[in-house]
């Protein structure tokens, strides 16, 4: 990593009993939100961000993250390999929402393959895969080929049935649950798009709702549930990592949801 980060994450859940008639109800568990943090880039990169909340946040980080290089489409394909590599196999990627480790070279469009999934759905909003929206390696990640086809374009939901390499993921009508492991990073990655395209340079203004119908508009759900799964699914070494190498190689910017996850909370 480019720099070590100094960081007081902490996260407790609070046991809730109620007293019925009859006994108690099972104990509920609730996320608390995530504690300040510090990094290596508030005195630079951030700076003008550290100390806002709301829509002055919002606005900051957007000025700050907007600032990139954009990639063809093409070259996702080998970005992928770098970012999503296996640290225990240099030769695979891990895949999202299976959690399969698998060759990298077999990227393509055949069954077996893995290709590349857009987390914020490319049709919600239109964007399709023109650099920009469509090419921002933020949200784009391998998957494999029948696994991305099932997710298609739904909202992120609780609930549903498994299917075939699922990794423990579960889809239904209208919505996809990612597994357990991915769920923060699948959040944070929506609240990275929410932020980054504000309708201002010729894209839509992309934002989070808490609908699972939103179709070709530019929305994004379930908000509500998306935030939970923030808190629960904290970033792991392989999220900071992912997002040390964009930065460092590719587009010279980041996801602040992985460097400040208080953020999410401070602007939703």
């Amino acid at each position: 990593m480019l720099a070590t980060r100094i960081r007081r994450r902490w996260k407790s859940v609070a046991l809730t009993t109620a007293a019925v008639l009859v006994g108690l109800t099972t104990p509920t568990l609730t996320a608390t939100p995530a504690a300040a943090t510090t990094t290596a880039y508030d005195s630079t990169y951030y700076k003008n961000a550290v100390g806002k909340t709301g829509t002055s946040l919002k606005s900051s980080l957007h000025t700050i993250i907007s600032n990139q290089t954009k990639l063809s489409y093409s070259a996702v394909w080998n970005a992928l390999k770098v970012t999503d590599q296996d640290p225990n196999n240099s030769n695979n990627v891990i895949l999202l929402y299976s959690g399969i480790s698998r060759s990298k070279s077999l990227n393509g469009g055949d069954v077996g393959d893995w290709n590349r999934e857009h987390v914020w759905a490319k049709s919600h909003g239109d964007f399709g895969t023109s650099t920009g929206p469509g090419t921002d390696l933020h949200h784009l990640r391998p998957e494999d080929v029948q696994v991305n086809s099932i997710r298609g374009n739904k909202d992120f939901d609780n609930g549903g049935s498994s299917f075939t390499n699922s990794g423990g993921s579960l889809t239904d009508s209208n919505s996809f649950e990612p597994r357990d492991a991915v769920k923060g990073d699948v959040a944070r990655m929506i609240l990275y798009m929410a932020v980054r395209y504000e309708g201002d340079d010729s894209w839509p203004d992309l934002e989070p709702n808490d609908s699972t119908t939103n179709g070709s508009a530019p929305y994004h759900g379930r908000l509500s549930v998306l935030k939970q799964w923030h808190e629960q699914d904290p970033p792991s070494t392989f999220e900071e990592r992912r997002n040390d190498v964009i930065y460092n190689s590719y587009q010279r910017n980041r996801n602040p949801f992985i460097d400040h996850p208080e953020w999410v909370e401070a602007i939703w």
